[in-house]
């Protein structure tokens, strides 16, 4: 059986590809048991449009099947602070969210206790207060952070101020999430 090159993928996703597409790839990656790191390293691609689709099937392995990746939350991790491209940012935020999720998978959450947060962490209160930065992608991050707030005793008070600060003219997403987890904090 040929296994699927870092090439041919990027070749396959040179294009515009819809749901399903990404949907068909993303079972072949898994299938192929694709490196889930070549699949980051390709998120960070010069061309916009490949590094996004890159991420796209990215945030899709995760959110389908987060304890089959394991091994790779660490590089995961550490390279969410060199994501530039608006579009990455808010795959990477949506899979974060997700796997710091009390429902993630056990493995998951324990892997993470052994990782250290702090540089995300940061690098999503950055994204909170980039006025430049997408809504989504500060809807995903915020999620996130309230997902590991018990893990940084500062977090809280600092989270709660950025939530309440978002409100004041945030869109109806943000507006409706903050809501729900000012309720919580």
């Amino acid at each position: 059986m040929n296994m699927l090159t870092s090439e041919e993928l990027v070749d396959s996703i040179k294009s515009r590809i819809g749901k399903l597409k990404v949907v068909k790839l993303t079972e072949i990656l898994q299938k192929e048991q694709f490196s889930v790191h070549d699949l980051i390293d390709i998120t960070f691609s010069e061309n916009r449009d490949i590094a996004f689709r890159a991420a796209w099937l990215l945030e899709n392995l995760f959110l389908q099947k987060p304890a089959a990746y394991i091994d790779e939350i660490e590089y995961l991790v550490s390279r969410i602070k060199d994501v530039k491209h608006p579009s990455c940012k808010r795959h990477y935020a949506k899979i974060m969210m997700h796997v710091t999720a009390a429902k993630a998978p056990e493995a998951i959450r324990k892997k993470l206790e052994a990782i250290d947060l702090e540089p995300v962490v940061e690098q999503f209160f950055d994204w909170l207060i980039d006025a430049k930065v997408l809504v989504a992608v500060k809807v995903f991050a915020v999620g996130a952070l309230f997902n590991v707030r018990s893990r940084y005793p500062w977090m809280a008070g600092e989270l709660k101020d950025q939530i309440q600060f978002m409100l004041r003219d945030g869109t109806a997403a943000m507006q409706s999430r903050g809501r729900k987890l000012l309720a919580q904090l």
